[in-house]
């Protein structure tokens, strides 16, 4: 059984130093990374090579990807529900109206709520690339653990730089009551039209009208996103990537090395396009990932300090993540002092979520504002907002869930 050495805290250190001058610098000198980009793969091979120095293995994986496929729905959104309140009023074509509302609505569900692929082959094909680093055991393989971060950064959200997440919540909620509201109706209508009254006529023209109250937040959408600015990222997600690079650096300098357990590290392509890269990676490797049990930490913007956590739910909540691998995380930040709470992902998603909805136990380490903070996606995620100690106490909490995975395995409780 291995046990922490006697440097740990001065280990951790030089560590949390090496993640501060590796994200600067590729801030600096490659900058905003928008996935499937040049810079992407700039900053992919950056990692790789750090990644030799710490590993027996490294490899860049390549895959396919439509990288503007995934927040385009936003805009075809807009685009169907406004075209249909057109053919609701001006035409007096409610059908239409309906069948561009559920358009609306698949588009909403299978691309944000359920991350599928559903308009993906409507947009260009570009390749991005995983980077794995591995840390071979000193004997068999008989169980892994994969420390991720994503090394893409997300187009501007527009409306959080100029308003953060007070101006962001009121286009969202609006615009999301709003398509169901004219879902609602559409459905009213039509069913009207084909003699079918649900409610008096006089009703239900009122509620037609009031349709208009949500034109403008549909409007609003096309604003959402700034394709012309993607931002830094420093925090979301280098913060990730050199976690992950930091573990394999720990037991590197340490000289450390597993009797049976496999140390993964890597950084994901295009995670700002739907989760795209870990997608990707778990669809090659299901076959090796099954043949040994296999532990995936996701670990994303490791920033605010209060808001550190653990998430158990993840995809707007829809996808659950181990509770085996939460409760190993959550035993190695008691270890690193902390007692994380748990907490869902109520927007959005991360890289575990993929992997989870693939069957690979996961779970995801977090340390930002949920409202969202004010850097989320926008200009101000840059170097000068990293806080080393919160990145510390993160890569602490990793390093002492590896040694518990080591010596227990995947378990419901430590």
């Amino acid at each position: 059984m291995k046990t922490v050495k006697e440097n740990h805290e001065e280990k951790l250190s030089e560590c949390t130093d090496y993640a501060v001058k590796h994200i600067t610098e590729i801030c600096e000198k490659i900058g905003p990374r928008e996935s499937a980009s040049s810079e992407e793969r700039k900053a992919q091979e950056h990692w790789a090579a750090e990644m030799e120095k710490y590993s027996d293995k490294v490899e860049i994986e390549d895959f396919d990807v439509h990288p503007h496929a995934f927040m385009s729905w936003v805009i075809i959104d807009a685009t169907v529900i406004l075209a249909g309140l057109l053919f609701y009023f001006l035409f007096k074509m409610p059908l239409v109206s309906l069948v561009l509302t559920v358009i609306a609505v698949i588009c909403m569900a299978t691309e944000f709520l359920f991350y599928k692929q559903f308009i993906d082959p409507l947009f260009k094909k570009k390749v991005s690339c995983n980077v794995i680093g591995r840390r071979e055991p000193e004997g068999e393989v008989r169980q892994r653990i994969i420390f991720s971060g994503h090394c893409d950064s997300s187009w501007e959200w527009w409306y959080t730089a100029k308003g953060g997440s007070v101006l962001l919540k009121s286009v969202i909620i609006p615009s999301i009551v709003g398509l169901i509201y004219v879902l609602i109706v559409d459905i009213l209508t039509a069913a009207a039209s084909f003699g079918v009254s649900i409610i008096p006529s006089g009703a239900l023209s009122v509620l037609g009208w009031l349709q208009l109250v949500f034109a403008p937040f549909f409007f609003s959408l096309y604003f959402f996103v700034n394709w012309k600015g993607v931002v830094q990222g420093a925090n979301d997600n280098l913060t990730g990537c050199a976690a992950a690079v930091s573990v394999l650096k720990y037991l590197s300098d340490n000289d450390i090395r597993f009797e049976n357990t496999e140390v993964v590290a890597m950084t994901t392509g295009c995670e700002e396009a739907g989760l795209r890269g870990a997608n990707a990676y778990i669809k090659r490797h299901k076959k090796e990932l099954s043949e040994v049990t296999t532990v995936f930490f996701g670990m994303d913007t490791l920033t605010d300090f209060d808001d550190m956590a653990i998430y158990i739910r993840d995809m707007t909540g829809t996808v659950k993540n181990d509770e085996r691998v939460c409760a190993l995380m959550k035993a190695g930040s008691d270890k690193a002092g902390l007692n994380l709470p748990y907490r869902s992902v109520f927007f959005g998603a991360s890289d575990a979520a993929a992997v989870s909805k693939l069957g690979v136990p996961a779970a995801t380490l977090a340390a930002m504002d949920p409202a969202p903070a004010r850097y989320y996606h926008t200009r101000f995620d840059t170097p000068e907002k990293l806080q080393p100690e919160t990145f510390k106490k993160a890569l602490d909490t990793c390093i002492q869930s590896l040694y518990i995975y080591d010596e227990k395995g995947l378990k419901n409780e430590y």
